[in-house]
């Protein structure tokens, strides 16, 4: 082999072992780009994670919160209701009042008659225990005909009478719009209506104006 061949064949090597290194060279710069561009990728996901934890933990702190609101809100919603009191009817027209006298009374009519149909609903003016019904006045005389008495936390006694019917008896508790009875006309009655009193006792004697004790707990009669 001649010289000039010897160094045309080496040059061709090297040319081919420089062409072989940037090959190389040019296939790690690829795969760093995409190790780098996936690296990069990874990082924004990897950091995109504390906010989606975040987020999430807000989003349960708020519902636990609604729910602790809308349980308070049913608790003093329930309190309220057995703190408070109503009319014993729904919807009447006022007529007999307190302390008005008549033939129609031994003496001055001891409460308030409220003018319904006959079966009217009737409720518990306040949540208590009933510690009188039945016939009789339930126990204070024939003019009351049908009647209840329930005694409440405050001390105070209510009474409904002439009643059609009872639907409770002694020694059940009965909570505030509790139904108790249907209106009537029984006793010492010229028509159809709710007489009703509130007493400081459970008996006949003790009854105080009740539309003034209604207006005094927030009852607008």
């Amino acid at each position: 082999m001649s010289k000039r061949t010897m160094t045309l064949s080496a040059g061709s090597s090297q040319l081919r072992k420089r062409a072989a290194v940037v090959t190389v060279a040019l296939g790690a710069t690829t795969l760093l780009g995409a190790g780098a561009a996936v690296a990069a990728e990874g990082t924004q996901g990897a950091a995109a994670l504390p906010h989606v934890a975040a987020a999430s933990v807000q989003a349960q702190a708020k519902a636990a919160d609604q729910a602790k609101q809308h349980a308070t809100q049913v608790k003093k919603a329930a309190a309220k209701k057995a703190a408070s009191w109503i009319d014993p009817v729904k919807t009447y027209k006022l007529s007999a009042g307190f302390g008005l006298g008549g033939n129609m009374w031994a003496h001055k009519h001891s409460g308030q008659d409220f003018a319904v149909p006959q079966g009217t609903n009737v409720m518990a003016a306040h949540s208590g225990t009933v510690v009188k019904a039945g016939g009789n006045g339930a126990g204070d005389g024939p003019a009351y005909g049908n009647a209840i008495v329930i005694k409440h936390s405050n001390g105070k006694y209510s009474q409904y009478a002439h009643l059609s019917r009872i639907d409770v008896r002694v020694g059940q508790k009965v909570s505030t719009g509790q139904h108790i009875a249907r209106s009537g006309n029984t006793g010492n009655s010229s028509g159809p209506h709710l007489h009703f009193e509130i007493r400081t006792t459970p008996n006949y004697g003790s009854a105080i104006n009740p539309v003034a004790f209604l207006h005094s707990v927030g009852v607008k009669v």
